[in-house]
């Protein structure tokens, strides 16, 4: 696959001996371990008996990626499942002129590949790690043998593509109705909002770049460098050394039409 130099790595059991939840310690020759653990907390595994979990690790393959590298591209004839073990991917699309737009950023437990391990199909987006990231790819046949075996794996995989229309569909919306700036506010909100548990102050560290910004709300650094000088200027943000304080999240909120729509 472009970008990555390792290969795929299977999983081994080492030696004999295992920890004392029962589970075997997997690794690769990186040194990543692969738990029962950890099958458990990735996303669609969390309801499986210990020895699905045993089995679904000894079938995992993991990727290491560097900062910047491409996992997938965008049509890319490939069909294996992923979940992040460690680090943070951001699913986007670029334009003919290179313009990219930001879908979303996914964090440790978190899957994407799903469209294509469904139906074959070529890749939907592309993904590109944002950090060093590790993954554990898991085979379309594998995954659909899953889903065919265990409810708790094809419920949790119907959550999380509802989930996912949901979050498209106001993309949608925020795209078609509401203007640069909003949609430029509403991205602070999105990340203040993952910062803090109530509507008062959050602090982004580090500060979101203007091409990040740019990327999710679908507009230029330029307009992005406006309106944070704008807010800074009313006292809604904060530039702090490396980061970007939202002072008050509500009323922040307030500026913004259906923020939570």
């Amino acid at each position: 696959m472009p970008g990555d130099r390792t290969g795929l790595v299977p999983c081994t059991i080492v030696g004999g001996s295992a920890p004392a939840d029962g589970c075997p310690t997997r690794v690769t020759s990186s040194g990543t371990t692969l738990t029962c653990e950890q099958v458990n907390a990735l996303q669609l595994f969390g309801d499986l008996p210990r020895p699905v979990l045993e089995d679904i690790a000894r079938r995992c393959r993991v990727r290491r990626f560097d900062a910047g590298e491409h996992v997938l591209h965008h049509h890319e004839a490939s069909s294996e499942l992923f979940f992040v073990l460690a680090g943070r991917v951001r699913v986007l699309l670029y334009s003919p002129s290179g313009r990219n737009v930001s879908f979303r950023d996914l964090d440790t437990g978190e899957v994407f590949g799903e469209l294509a391990a469904i139906d074959g199909g070529p890749r939907a987006a592309s993904v590109v790690a944002n950090v060093d990231t590790v993954l554990a790819v898991l085979s379309r046949r594998d995954f659909l043998d899953l889903i065919a075996a265990h409810q708790s794996v094809a419920s949790a995989l119907l959550r999380h593509l509802v989930a996912l229309i949901r979050k498209y569909s106001q993309r949608v919306y925020e795209l078609s109705t509401l203007g640069v700036e909003e949609r430029i506010r509403i991205e602070l909100l999105r990340l203040a909002w993952e910062a803090a548990d109530g509507d008062q102050g959050a602090e982004l560290r580090p500060a979101p770049t203007l091409a990040d910004l740019a990327s999710l709300a679908s507009t230029t650094r330029e307009a992005v460098s406006r309106e944070i000088s704008r807010l800074t200027r009313s006292g809604l943000v904060e530039r702090r050394g490396k980061s970007l304080l939202v002072r008050d999240i509500a009323k922040l909120s307030a500026t913004v039409e259906d923020p939570l729509a």
